[in-house]
């Protein structure tokens, strides 16, 4: 190609994309096409997520069209909800259907579980009936939970079998099963008896049974249990896959590791959310989520610390006479409020990230006080005494003031630092995200009493003046 010096090895992901938008607007499709076949479905997908910001719907569907037909459905399961809709409403039935099944059972229920009812009806009417039952059962899982993320797209074995026929019969389902490497024994009943790992196979006699290489103690999951916990236990034992059963101990399916890569990567983003003040957030991307949405989840917070505020303008305002005998009184005022939301966050932020990754449990509550409140005395410790020396030296201020900043100071870090340890360990405890009590709130809260500690402080040192 005269247009093309380079090969698409040599090429980086935003030239080929630049590339293929500029010969989709020019209508050079077969060379779009060469160029979109050079890259993998991630890419893929996110190229003909950016095609239809940039050319429109119908662009974006002519190049997913411009996919082979096993490529197609990977392509589309990594497409966001939008571009997913999009697509669904203008392709014929045909395309849908062969997408449907091509697409892995896992995939298809994360679709269909961010689509709109209409276009949900759309895709079940083009699935067998099983298959429709199949699907309703794992929708009807909470969001959140196990059931949600499982796949029934695993191996099974039976413990009476040879190594030799466990290899003939995964040579037979594997590729359409989410994972070969751990194979799952069962016994009549369908409850987990064991699991048999893959390298165990290939590496013993074909004649070896099932039962004698089978690994009995299993850990496994709740179907109703909480994703986030299941997270937390693919990171404690770095698993491939995990098994999820229901109450009877029953294996209903499975948890691939891509899944609840998904799954940590939405749970972190929730919480990075809430930390900074964003309730209910969308899964959307930032330019892709709607003005009205953002004010929505924003501006519930906003009002809550706006109120907080009030209340530390009344504190101020009762200490006004304070202020009024001694103006400057009111100059260190910023930097203890703001030493002490500081204090509160850095504590906060810890206990969170402990909490999050299971280092911290509620019954470590009085560990974290207790060593919160060490750090807190060296650290107000060092910082009166930088702050003592430059009130002194640099403002020029009589000693009952810097002493009265100073022990205002020490007491607020403190106990910022101890409040900013405990509620999220409270948060927890009642049942609420700890991420919650992150900066914002833990901000406002040691604004209102360091204002009152100050003041209090200020008054009782004054009064004997």
């Amino acid at each position: 190609m005269s247009d093309n010096e380079k090969t698409y090895e040599e090429t980086s992901f935003e030239e080929i994309r630049d590339r293929i938008v500029t010969l989709l607007d020019a209508k050079k499709y077969i060379r779009a096409r060469e160029a979109l076949l050079s890259l993998n479905e991630a890419d893929v997908a996110e190229v003909i997520g950016e095609t239809e910001d940039e050319l429109g719907i119908e662009m974006a569907i002519i190049l997913f069209r411009m996919l082979p037909k096993d490529e197609s459905a990977e392509v589309f399961s990594r497409l966001s909800a939008d571009d997913q809709t999009g697509i669904i409403a203008r392709i014929t039935d045909k395309e849908l259907k062969s997408i449907i099944d091509e697409m892995d059972f896992d995939d298809l229920i994360d679709v269909l579980e961010e689509l709109p009812a209409y276009l949900v009806d759309k895709i079940l009417e083009k699935t067998t009936k099983e298959e429709r039952k199949l699907i309703n059962t794992f929708l009807n899982y909470p969001e959140d939970s196990a059931g949600s993320l499982m796949t029934p797209d695993y191996i099974t074995l039976k413990q009476d079998w040879t190594v030799g026929e466990a290899l003939a019969h995964i040579k037979k389902v594997g590729m359409d099963s989410e994972t070969v490497y751990t194979c799952y024994v069962k016994d009549r009943g369908r409850r987990l008896l064991g699991i048999v790992s893959l390298r165990s196979l290939v590496t013993r006699d074909e004649d070896v049974p099932i039962a004698e290489l089978m690994a009995g103690d299993v850990v496994c999951v709740n179907v109703y249990e909480d994703q986030e916990q299941v997270s937390e236990d693919f990171t404690k034992y770095g698993f491939l896959a995990i098994p999820v059963v229901d109450n009877e101990k029953r294996l209903v399916g499975i948890i691939t590791v891509d899944d609840i890569l998904r799954t940590i990567e939405e749970e972190t983003t929730e919480d990075i959310e809430r930390m900074g003040g964003v309730i209910d957030s969308s899964d959307k991307e930032y330019f892709d989520s709607g003005i009205l949405h953002q004010v929505k989840s924003r501006l519930p917070w906003l009002i809550l610390l706006m109120a907080s505020a009030m209340f530390t303008g009344l504190v101020i305002s009762h200490f006004q006479l304070q202020l009024e005998k001694l103006p400057s009184l009111a100059i260190y005022l910023p930097l203890l409020m703001g030493t002490g939301g500081n204090s509160g966050s850095q504590a906060s932020t810890l206990v969170i990230r402990g909490l999050a990754l299971g280092e911290i449990e509620l019954k470590d509550a009085p560990r974290v006080l207790f060593k919160e409140f060490r750090v807190a005395i060296i650290t107000a410790a060092a910082l009166s005494a930088i702050n003592l020396g430059k009130i002194m030296l640099l403002d020029h201020q009589i000693f009952i003031i810097a002493i009265t900043v100073c022990c205002s100071q020490m007491i607020v870090i403190v106990l910022a630092k101890c409040l900013g340890g405990m509620l999220p360990l409270l948060a927890k405890k009642i049942g609420v995200d700890p991420a919650l009590m992150a900066a914002p709130f833990i901000s406002s809260l040691t604004d209102t009493f360091t204002c009152f500690v100050y003041f209090s402080l200020s008054t009782m040192i004054l009064a004997h003046m």
